[in-house]
């Protein structure tokens, strides 16, 4: 995919404005941005003959400082709006800026909150911080999601200390996630394996 100099713009003002560069920075780790180049191209694959609209509405739950909301947005997905919910109240200047276009169009909005009380009824409801949750707080925001939404879930198996909940295989991860799955896969980073699944509430 592509990012065009505009969004690259914003990318650089939020960098700049935010009170931690370096932690925002932490953003882009080729990791990271490979990880959520992945996720968009085979949710592309698996929404179009699963959701029958014209253009989606998107939640991302612990959805950080806005990086992956600006890349789904210049990809070729038909995106109406992008809510992106993470519990770090720092994280929310840093995604409006990162998303300033589509913020300004009202099509972009963040909001700072705890994914296992926010209520989300969006098209497509995505978690790339399973990760980081206790099972138990996964299975309470598991069981408050719709069941007509798509669900795109990512973990995986690198063990550090903010990661409480990590993976050591896809099979794993389906066993902690508890949806059905219309789609599965795994991509081999340098430091560690990146698990996704794509699917809705059983």
């Amino acid at each position: 995919m592509n990012i065009d100099t505009k969004h690259l713009h914003y990318w650089m003002q939020a960098i700049r404005n935010s009170e931690n560069p370096m932690r925002t920075l932490d953003a882009f780790w080729s990791g990271q941005l490979k990880s959520k180049e992945w996720l968009i191209d085979n949710l592309d694959f698996v929404v179009r003959p699963y959701i029958n609209k014209t253009k989606i509405s998107i939640d991302i739950h612990g959805g950080w400082v806005g990086v992956l909301a600006s890349m789904l947005f210049q990809s070729k997905l038909n995106i109406s709006t992008i809510r992106s919910i993470d519990i770090d109240h720092t994280c929310e200047p840093i995604a409006v800026m990162m998303n300033k276009g589509e913020e300004i169009q009202g099509r972009f909005k963040a909001v700072t909150g705890d994914m296992c009380t926010v209520r989300s009824d969006s098209d497509v409801i995505i978690n790339t911080s399973c990760g980081h949750i206790t099972q138990d707080q996964y299975d309470l925001w598991l069981s408050g999601l719709p069941h007509n939404s798509l669900l795109v879930l990512q973990s995986n198996n690198y063990n550090i200390e903010e990661h409480v909940r990590t993976a050591s295989s896809l099979e794993h991860f389906k066993e902690q996630s508890n949806i059905n799955i219309l789609w599965q896969g795994q991509l081999e980073l340098p430091l560690y394996t990146r698990y996704m699944i794509i699917g809705d509430n059983k």
